[in-house]
C-alpha cells in the first residue's frame, strides 16, 4: 500500500535508486476507514528522485512516472494465497509504459502481466 510522500526504491538501472510518490494514478480509494489514494502492484504514479547516482540522466530532484513492482502489503491472488514482498520498489516508464531503464534488478509480481507490462515482466529476472 504506497501513498504519496512514500520512499520506494528504484528497481532499474536508469540512475535514480529512492524516489518518492508524489502522487498516485488509477490507484484505489479505500481500504475499510483509510481512504486515501493507494497503490498496489501495476499501479502508476509519478515520483520525485530523491537520491540518484553521479552521472546518471536522472538526476536528485527530477520528476519521473513510475510503476509500481513490489509492496510490502499482501497482495491477495485469485487461489487465495497472499504474497508480499521486503520493500516497496517501483520501476520508471516513459508516457507509452515502457521502462526507461534497460535491466530490472529483482523481482517483480505476477499481477504485471495482466495490466500489459510485459516489457517489465519480460527484462525481470524473477516473476513470482
Amino acid at each position: 500500500m504506497i501513498q504519496n510522500e512514500s520512499r520506494v526504491d528504484v528497481a532499474d538501472n536508469t540512475g535514480a535508486k529512492i524516489a518518492m510518490v508524489i502522487r498516485v494514478l488509477r490507484g484505489t480509494t479505500a481500504r475499510g476507514r483509510f481512504s486515501r489514494p493507494t497503490a498496489t502492484v501495476g499501479d502508476r504514479v509519478v515520483l520525485a528522485v530523491k537520491k540518484s547516482l553521479p552521472g546518471s540522466d536522472l538526476k536528485t530532484g527530477s520528476i519521473a512516472k513510475g510503476v509500481v513492482v513490489r509492496t510490502r502489503y499482501p497482495i491477495r491472488r485469485a487461489d487465495g494465497s497472499y504474497v508480499k514482498f521486503d520493500r516497496n520498489a517501483v520501476v520508471l516508464i516513459d508516457d507509452e509504459g515502457n521502462p526507461r531503464g534497460t535491466r530490472i534488478f529483482g523481482a517483480v509480481a505476477r499481477e504485471l502481466r495482466e495490466k500489459n507490462y510485459m516489457k517489465i515482466v519480460s527484462l525481470a529476472s524473477e516473476v513470482v
